[in-house]
């Protein structure tokens, strides 16, 4: 056990360097890659039952006892990226696929790698986790509504169905991971630092899937795809900040909400689109995958050696132990 947990930690710490790989690999070489789109799904239920294994009530103390940080967030979240992805497919004139893919990767919630970037940074944990939790766990009604609102005019969206796929993919993983914790804690303790070696392989597929059965869209238009989606990114990051910051909350709190609202939960950006527009649309999230494990490292190292006054650091060790265990993805 102690052998898999070392090389699930390696794997969590080199997590985007692994989803390049792959990716370029399934890109050059797509054709041993194209069998795997049908288990899309059910890796991302795999990382999602993962995340509930690793969930405790004292990851939504934070949301009773100090909800108006997480509001900030969350209102970030759901309103910056759905908004900016929106401008960004109109003023680069996507294709409607691409479009639409754009604006579905704006309107998922935020990815657990977050967690652990806002450790490295000198964040607010408690606030990521609990963050992270409430849009997930949210998203079924939310992310669908956003979606008929912002992207009907490129594709058909069946907002009912979207519901329906998010409630299997994304919260009965999670309440099957709490379940199972309750029951069986001491079990789940000892195996939990596995983890992120599964959801590291299970991210890893899910982009070589998505890459090699658009190998040849990508081509065409992969270029101006990844533009959009580094914009993207970039102006969840920066929005994010600058909003907590216009609210009055200290930079410990404004590195967790930048980080949670410029991080999408990119491996169920490509569920739902593969499901409900098609696999072009899955492009922005596949590429989200690699892009958001990249820029994320990045702004953590630059916080991190940017001290956060003393009383604005996170002092719990739980909460720390926590993010760090959170299964990555983009």
């Amino acid at each position: 056990m102690k052998l898999l947990e070392t090389i699930s930690s390696i794997a969590g710490k080199f997590f985007a360097v692994w989803v390049i790989i792959i990716a370029v690999i399934a890109f050059l070489v797509p054709a041993p890659f194209q069998q795997l789109g049908g288990y899309v799904t059910i890796l991302l239920g795999v990382v999602m039952f993962g995340m509930g294994l690793t969930l405790k009530p004292v990851d939504f103390k934070i949301i009773a006892t100090n909800p108006f940080p997480v509001l900030i967030g969350f209102v970030g979240q759901f309103t910056i990226m759905p908004l900016v992805a929106f401008l960004i497919a109109t003023a680069l004139n996507l294709p409607a696929e691409l479009a639409a893919g754009l604006v579905l990767l704006g309107s998922v919630p935020g990815g657990t790698a977050s967690n652990v970037m806002v450790f490295l940074a000198k964040g607010n944990v408690p606030l990521s986790i609990a963050m992270t939790s409430l849009s997930t766990l949210l998203a079924p009604v939310v992310t669908p509504l956003i979606l008929l609102l912002l992207a009907g005019q490129w594709m058909p969206v069946d907002a009912a169905a979207m519901f329906l796929s998010i409630v299997q993919v994304i919260i009965v993983p999670i309440a099957l991971g709490l379940l199972i914790r309750k029951v069986f804690p001491k079990t789940v303790e000892k195996s939990i630092g596995v983890l992120p070696l599964i959801s590291v392989v299970a991210i890893m597929i899910i982009v070589s899937a998505v890459v090699s059965g658009n190998a040849e869209r990508l081509a065409q238009t992969g270029l101006l795809v990844f533009v959009a989606v580094m914009l993207h990114n970039g102006a969840g990051l920066l929005l994010g900040y600058f909003a907590a910051r216009m609210c009055g909350l200290d930079e410990s709190k404004r590195r967790a909400i930048a980080l949670e609202v410029g991080m999408q939960n990119s491996g169920l950006g490509v569920t739902l689109a593969t499901a409900h527009f098609g696999p072009v649309a899955a492009i922005p999230s596949a590429l989200g995958a690699v892009w958001h494990n990249i820029s994320g490292p990045i702004l953590a190292t630059y916080w991190a050696k940017k001290p956060v006054v003393e009383h604005e650091v996170n002092a719990s060790v739980e909460s720390t132990e926590q993010a760090v265990k959170h299964t990555p993805i983009g």
